[in-house]
C-alpha cells in the first residue's frame, strides 16, 4: 500500500506579508492597484499626465517637422523625424495606459496641451532649426523624466520602470538630433 503524504504548506519567507497578500482580492475594482501600493496615486497621475502632455505636443512637432522638410539631401532627417514621432506615440500610449492602470484618467484636451506640456511645440521652417528645435524638447524631457523617476523613487517600480524606459528612448532621440546639427 502507497502512503499519501500531504505536505503542509510552507511558511512564507521571512518579510513577506501574507495577510497584505491576501488582502489582494479585496477591492477587485481598484484593478492592479493594491492595498500594498506605496505612492501617492493622485500625484503620479499628474505627473503622468503632464508626461503624457510633452510626448503629444513631441509628436506635433516632429509630424509637423517631417511634413514640411523637403529636398533630396533631407530624406535622412524626415525619416528620423518620423521615427521620432512614432516613438513619441507609443510613449504617450504607454503614459495613458499606466495612468488608467492607477485608477486615473489620461488628460488629452487639446485646449490646455501646451499648458501642461514641458515641452515647447516648433513651427520652424529650417531644418537646422527643426533639428535644434528638437533637441532641446528631448533635452527638456530627458530632464523631466530624471526628476520624475528621482520623485517616484521605489513607491511605484511599475511606473519608475515605465519612466526608464521611455527616458533611454529620449536619451536616444538626443543623440540623434545632435548627430543631425551641422
Amino acid at each position: 500500500m502507497v502512503e499519501s503524504t500531504v505536505t503542509p504548506a510552507s511558511p512564507a519567507p521571512a518579510g513577506i506579508d501574507t495577510a497584505a497578500i491576501r488582502a489582494a482580492a479585496q477591492n477587485l475594482a481598484d484593478g492592479p492597484v493594491t492595498a500594498g501600493y506605496k505612492g501617492d496615486r493622485e500625484a503620479v497621475i499628474k505627473m503622468l499626465n503632464g508626461a503624457l502632455a510633452t510626448e503629444l505636443v513631441c509628436i506635433l512637432r516632429y509630424k509637423r517637422h517631417y511634413y514640411t522638410v523637403t529636398g533630396r539631401d533631407n530624406a535622412g532627417v524626415k525619416a528620423e523625424f518620423l521615427e521620432h514621432a512614432t516613438q513619441e506615440q507609443e510613449h504617450a500610449d504607454w503614459l495613458a495606459e499606466r495612468i488608467i492602470q492607477l485608477n486615473g484618467e489620461p488628460d488629452f484636451n487639446p485646449a490646455t496641451l501646451l499648458d501642461r506640456s514641458h515641452a515647447e511645440y516648433d513651427e520652424s521652417a529650417e531644418v537646422q532649426s527643426m533639428v535644434r528645435a528638437n533637441l532641446i524638447a528631448e533635452r527638456v524631457a530627458i530632464e523631466s523624466y530624471r526628476q520624475m523617476i528621482e520623485q517616484i523613487g521605489e513607491s511605484d517600480p511599475t511606473t519608475r520602470q515605465l519612466l526608464i524606459k521611455i527616458m533611454a528612448v529620449e536619451e536616444e532621440h538626443a543623440d540623434d538630433m545632435r548627430d543631425l546639427l551641422e
